[in-house]
């Protein structure tokens, strides 16, 4: 094995040579080897023997790269990106892009001079007896109505239901004695639409298409049926909100409305302050950071996040504008090209982001990504579980734990200005 390593600039290195086929060769004879001697229920097929081949050959052609140059294991950044491929007479040639850490000096940073002024807000009394209300109106219980009718918006209804797909149920796609706000649009996009005019007793097929971009993949873009029985409507009658009341949900017996309404205050004070904080705060902290410091970006690291970038964009695409890129590799260029600057810009960020939570002790357990994800999923009608699958079968766990740990951060330097 022949390996070279070409420092590119401070931290991004090319290591390329060639791999003589014997060497695969040989690594698919132990392989298969120790195959032979597993259990008949683990044997790998050739297929997979030649595939975990190829894999160990390459690990091994880097683990030569970096020691040819020297570089620092724990230092390496991201994946290695592979830059050529070239299948020889007796040899495959290699070009691989590996970079290590930049040099990034947080020490004389100054948050003064990073965080921008703010005033926090103050709920107004009108907006708080608004939430209160709201909040008993969600409070009421549900009890069924004492004349049957057919199902209109805004109607609450309990319903059975088992999904399909090619006439076949799907994994969590069925319920019992299910509680759904015709209109709330928290269901599929046209699902709820379809129950309108639904009788105590009716059983209906419901036809609807699951959006592109669902969270679960085996589901994304497919047509399915769902056979929907209603079993009644139920109503909320108001709650009269009084200490009484406060007590109950407070879980307080000295509790009185005026401190419930204090509690709501407080809650849409944070509301208000998160708005400003994502529409105005967040921008402005975002973009003095970026302009304060000036370093070498990993190469491989950026190719992924436009990656990631390009994978988010063609999630909207229809079937027609996937098979375009897919055909006009022109085109794909530009698309990639298109969103380079934007994933320049994510990455020095994420960077930037990670050294100063160092310097300040910020750090984010994988239960709080975990968390927030829950949230997340409630607060836009989708399944829990699904949501948090989907970030882990797609490698977005680190990226959810990153912003939380941005959200932190940045939260922290907002506390050197508050007026």
């Amino acid at each position: 094995m022949k390996v070279t390593v070409e420092k590119v600039d401070d931290i991004n290195y090319i290591i390329s040579g060639s791999v003589q086929n014997s060497v695969i060769e040989e690594k698919v004879a132990k392989l298969k080897e120790e195959a032979e001697k597993a259990p008949k229920d683990e044997k790998s097929t050739d297929e997979n023997i030649e595939q975990n081949a190829a894999g160990q050959v390459f690990q091994d052609f880097i683990n030569a790269g970096i020691k040819e140059g020297n570089l620092d294991v724990e230092n390496i950044l991201g994946q290695p990106g592979l830059k050529k491929y070239e299948q020889q007479e007796d040899s495959i040639y290699f070009e691989v892009e590996v970079a290590v850490s930049p040099e990034i000096n947080v020490d004389d940073i100054d948050f003064d001079e990073i965080a921008p002024s703010y005033t926090k807000p103050t709920a107004s009394p009108e907006a708080v007896e608004a939430k209160l209300a709201e909040f008993a109106q969600q409070q009421a219980p549900f009890t069924k109505l004492e004349t049957p009718k057919p199902i209109e918006v805004g109607d609450v209804a309990v319903i059975d239901f088992t999904g399909y797909i090619d006439d076949k149920p799907f994994e969590g796609g069925s319920a019992e004695k299910f509680n759904i706000k015709v209109g709330s649009n928290k269901f599929i996009p046209g699902f709820e639409e379809q129950l309108v005019g639904m009788e105590y007793g009716e059983e209906k097929d419901v036809i609807v298409t699951f959006p592109k971009d669902y969270s679960a993949d085996d589901l994304a873009g497919k047509e399915a049926k769902f056979v929907v029985k209603l079993h009644e409507i139920q109503e909320q009658k108001p709650v009269t909100i009084d200490d009484a009341f406060a007590q109950k949900v407070l879980n307080n017996n000295t509790a009185t409305v005026e401190t419930l309404k204090k509690q709501f205050g407080e809650q849409v004070t944070a509301e208000e302050l998160s708005q400003i904080y994502m529409r105005d705060l967040k921008p402005k902290i975002v973009e003095a950071l970026l302009a304060k410091f000036d370093f070498t970006l990993p190469n491989n690291v950026v190719e992924t996040e436009i990656d990631a970038k390009v994978r988010e964009k063609s999630r909207g695409f229809t079937e027609e504008q996937h098979k375009e890129y897919v055909e006009d590799k022109e085109k794909f260029k530009e698309l990639r090209e298109s969103v380079r600057e934007e994933a320049r810009q994510s990455i020095k960020l994420a960077l930037i982001v990670e050294a100063l939570a160092k310097r300040e002790g910020i750090d984010v357990h994988e239960q709080e990504v975990i968390a927030a994800l829950g949230y997340q999923a409630t607060m836009t009608g989708q399944d829990p579980q699904a949501l948090l699958k989907y970030y882990q079968d797609n490698n977005l766990m680190t990226a959810a734990k990153m912003g939380l740990t941005e959200d932190k951060l940045f939260g922290h330097i907002l506390g050197f200005h508050k007026a």
